[in-house]
């Protein structure tokens, strides 16, 4: 298509043609407000990735995030590189273009979509996230992300979980990952709302994500995109917080 084609103005068919700050914030205005871009027309012969997709593929996403925790830690008087962090997952329903492949049904929260898997650190922040089908456990899943978040974060020593991580889990992680995988239950004295040590920060996350329109439920067609979107929402999350004027409290 010539570059004086009417269509050629698109930045959807050209994404190298806007500024690295429009199309972040394009990006994070579609992940908050949950609106989708509109695309090509039908009759274009050729259709380059949009810019969502360009970020997402070539992990431009990730890495913006992971520079801007670094900058989040700091500000609060952390060190950029964790020592210690939470996982947990959260199922949540899924819209009707999520196929049946990487969709099922959770039999414990009786919810019919996707699960995701998340390691944060102590201050609430994303180290790592996976998407899988809400059927997968939470410990099969668990022996992924956690190879993943320990291979990139080398001072990662110390994980907390709840019960649904324990089992064979717990040795793995100590003589493959060198990480320390701590159980923190709930007594079976307990009742109603009661906060748990620790588990309240992943689950503080789960509250941020929800509040996220486009995050509500997930309607992403491929996992990979479900799973930029999260890191979209805590890059929103960040970014207000190095605005602020004091740093915020641990």
């Amino acid at each position: 298509m010539p570059r004086d084609h009417p269509l050629g103005t698109s930045d959807l068919i050209y994404p190298e043609k806007i500024t690295g700050e429009r199309c972040a914030g394009k990006l994070a205005r579609t992940v908050r407000e949950g609106a989708v871009g509109k695309g090509p027309a039908p009759r274009a012969p050729r259709r380059r990735p949009t810019s969502l997709r360009r970020w997402r593929d070539h992990a431009l996403v990730k890495e913006f995030h992971d520079q801007l925790r670094a900058k989040v830690r700091e500000k609060l008087g952390r060190d950029a590189e964790p020592t210690a962090g939470v996982i947990d997952s959260q199922s949540v329903k899924a819209d009707a273009v999520v196929g049946s492949d990487s969709r099922s049904f959770d039999g414990g929260k009786l919810i019919n979509g996707r699960k995701r898997h998340v390691v944060v650190d102590t201050l609430g922040l994303l180290l790592g996230v996976m998407v899988t089908a809400a059927d997968v456990g939470d410990r099969t899943a668990a022996h992924v992300l956690l190879r993943q978040v320990a291979a990139a974060h080398h001072q990662l020593e110390l994980v907390w979980a709840d019960g649904g991580y324990t089992g064979s889990l717990v040795a793995h992680c100590l003589a493959t990952l060198a990480l320390v995988l701590t159980i923190v239950k709930r007594s079976d004295d307990m009742r109603g709302f009661v906060v748990l040590p620790k588990r309240w920060i992943v689950e503080r996350l789960f509250a941020h994500l929800m509040r996220t329109r486009r995050l509500a439920r997930d309607y992403e067609r491929r996992t990979t995109s479900a799973e930029a979107m999260i890191y979209w929402s805590m890059i929103g999350l960040m970014t207000r917080r190095l605005a602020r004027p004091h740093p915020a409290r641990a």
